[in-house]
């Protein structure tokens, strides 16, 4: 059997748990404060409006004086909770639209792990926001849940395409003005021109007694007939 001195490994062991101790310390200071940095940082949306609404009108309180709370009909409950995933069916397009520039960007160093941790979280937030919603809709009409987004998503694609045609009319009423003035402009130029010209033309000076041909009588003949030529004898 071999003797071990503990005496002498007191040193090393004493050594490592100081090592192990630091690095454990460390690790949990650095998480904390890089979970406090993401708490922290400004979220990748703004308010979710539609979704605040859902929940007021699900979580109505009742009014001063009264007992109850005001029944919602279940109409306007199913209206809002599909006015919320159209608003969800939006942000999932920004996210997939961001996600390949904000990648590349990072890769190239043009954008620090701030942004990514936003976008990250954004979609986290995302994939929980979708649960939900399947969830509610279920919960108000069951089966809904599966068809709820193709329905957000008509109602998203029709919204566009409005708008789009919105913002075509209103350029369109501004060529017609502008064609307007562009035609009213070219008209006052003509009309000058036309001036002008019939100014020019007023104080020409005259030269029609120069350019008219001149009649040049010949030798005039007796009266009663054609000269006769003499013969020769």
């Amino acid at each position: 059997m071999f003797d071990i001195n503990w005496r002498g490994l007191l040193l090393p062991l004493a050594y490592l748990a100081v090592l192990a101790g630091t690095f454990v310390t460390f690790s949990t200071v650095y998480r904390r404060r890089k979970a406090l940095q993401s708490a922290n940082l400004a979220p990748w949306f703004g308010p979710h409006l539609q979704r605040n609404i859902y929940l007021s009108l699900l979580h109505m309180e009742p009014e001063e004086g009264t007992e109850k709370a005001p029944k919602i009909p279940d109409s306007v409950i199913r209206a809002a909770l599909l006015r919320r995933a159209v608003e969800d069916i939006n942000r999932i397009i920004q996210i997939r639209t961001a996600k390949a520039a904000c990648s590349s960007l990072l890769q190239r160093g043009s954008v620090g792990d701030d942004l990514w941790q936003r976008f990250q979280r954004a979609e986290k937030e995302m994939e929980d926001e979708l649960r939900d919603v399947v969830m509610e809709a279920n919960a108000l009409v069951p089966g809904w849940g599966q068809i709820i987004f193709q329905s957000a998503n008509e109602i998203a694609a029709n919204k566009v395409l409005r708008d789009r045609l919105d913002e075509i009319e209103a350029q369109a009423d501004k060529e017609k003005e502008w064609w307007e003035k562009r035609r009213a402009t070219i008209q006052i130029e003509f009309m000058k021109e036309l001036d002008t010209e019939s100014e020019k033309s007023n104080t020409r000076p005259s030269t029609s007694s120069a350019d008219e041909p001149v009649l040049v009588d010949g030798p005039s003949t007796p009266q009663g007939g054609p000269r006769k030529r003499k013969g020769k004898k």
